[in-house]
């Protein structure tokens, strides 16, 4: 099990089904039900993967009279994109030097090609 903060993210965001529920509670607060509606699980497997975000910070689970609502914890999302975000410069700036190239390269060809006529 992941010690820090942002390996337990990158863990529990590693399966597809919890990053849908996920993305089903950025819309709001959600039932245990309404969370594993579009899935084709038990419902002890839904709780499993809810137990993992919660466990890491993602989601908190609440009770109001009958209802367990489901809330997103963005915090640890905002961690894991700052230290995407390194990695987007890195490759933002190696696809800018690419396009130097290349118009360099195009350059040359066109002052090739009036030298041929």
């Amino acid at each position: 099990m992941p010690t820090d903060q942002l390996s337990a993210t990158f863990s529990a965001l590693a399966d597809p089904t919890r990053r849908a529920m996920l993305a089903r509670l950025s819309k709001g607060d959600a039932s245990v039900q309404e969370l594993a509606k579009p899935f084709d699980m038990s419902l002890p497997a839904i709780t499993k993967h809810l137990k993992v975000l919660e466990r890491c910070g993602l989601i908190v689970r609440s009770r109001d009279a009958q209802w367990r609502p489901c809330h997103l914890k963005a915090d640890p999302l905002k961690e894991a994109n700052l230290w995407m975000e390194h990695y987007r410069r890195f490759w933002e700036e190696s696809f800018d030097r690419l396009d130097d190239y290349l118009k360099e390269l195009q350059k040359k060809e066109k002052k090739n090609d009036r030298h041929k006529k």
